[in-house]
Order: C-alpha cells, then structure tokens, then sequence
C-alpha cells in the first residue's frame, strides 16, 4: 500500500484548507506531491471503483499529529463526497473528544495531552458514496497509568477534573479531595 511520512509543524500551515482539497480530488497518485490528502483520495477512488471497504492507517509516536491528520482525512471524504447534510461530519465524529481525551488523556514529558489509547473510526457511505455515518471505538492501551506515572507525567486528565470539581455538591458523595491528597500528582 501507500506510506506517507507526515511530520508535525507545531503550527498551522496554509496547506490544508479547501482549495487545496479540490486540487487534490480526482488526481491520480503521484500527479501531485505527497500529502494527506493525496492518501485519502486514493481511499476514496478505490473505494468507489472496486466498491470495496479502505483501510487508512495513522501511524506514530506522541505529538506526532495523528488526530490531527485523522482529522483532515474526514474533512477531506465529508468535501469531497458533497454530502451536503454531513459537511462538517469529522466535527461530528470527533463532538465526543473531550470527553474521550479527558479519560485517555494525560500529561507526558513530550505531550500535555497525549492519548494514551488508539482510537478506529469508520465512516459509512452510501450507493452515491456519500457519508451517512461515523463510528468511534477507542481502546485503551495504557491501563498502568492509574496507578503508577512516571516522574513529570500525569495520571489521566479525568481524575484531575474530578478532583478539581471535588466542593461541587454533585461530587460530595465521592469523597474527593484535592489532587494532591489524593497522591494524582
């Protein structure tokens, strides 16, 4: 299959925007430099040409821009499927992150908010290769860290909010205290 080797910037770069989504869509492989959306058309035409499920696999170490690109994956099927109803569907897909981040997410020593899980999404289409869908599963891969965290890390965002929100008569019945006491940090 086709590896594309993305690095992340740290910044916003003018290359992902809408013109350059429609310059993109209907090219063939190597007609244009290597990009994200260049891999995400290829999904998209071997989809509709050999009507069969495509597989885009995010790859990479901590900061590495993986959501990100997942991101600009969906936003370029929602553009250039013209699924009028869905055109904002990676806003959709992705309405659950914070709550999905605030329990798989923690403070690493090169990431403040690192996923500390692996996330499959699938986006459904229909006959006229349209999205009509979206579902998230997210798995968690690193059960260790509510327990122990290495020196400068941090346990999961969660338990810091909840602790945060420990005075909130909501909360009173889980005897929390501030993070600190409760040996998170």
């Amino acid at each position: 299959g086709i590896i594309l080797v993305a690095i992340n910037p740290y910044k916003q770069l003018p290359i992902y925007g809408d013109a350059i989504i429609h310059a993109y869509s209907g090219q063939n492989m190597g007609d244009m430099d290597p990009h994200i959306f260049a891999v995400a058309e290829e999904a998209y035409k071997q989809m509709a040409r050999n009507n069969k499920n495509q597989s885009i696999i995010v790859s990479g170490e901590s900061g590495a821009g993986k959501t990100v690109s997942a991101r600009y994956t969906m936003r370029y099927f929602a553009t250039v499927s013209k699924s009028s109803s869905n055109a904002h569907v990676e806003d959709k897909v992705l309405a659950s992150n914070p709550i999905t981040e605030a329990v798989g997410n923690a403070k690493t020593t090169r990431n403040d908010n690192s996923s500390r899980f692996g996330k499959y999404t699938e986006i459904s289409f229909d006959q006229n290769y349209q999205i009509i869908g979206a579902n998230m599963r997210t798995y968690l891969l690193e059960k260790s860290r509510v327990v122990f965290q290495v020196e400068n890390e941090r346990n999961y965002h969660i338990f810091y909010q909840l602790c945060a929100s420990a005075m909130q008569p909501e909360y009173e019945h889980l005897k929390l205290g501030r993070s600190q006491e409760n040996n998170l940090l």
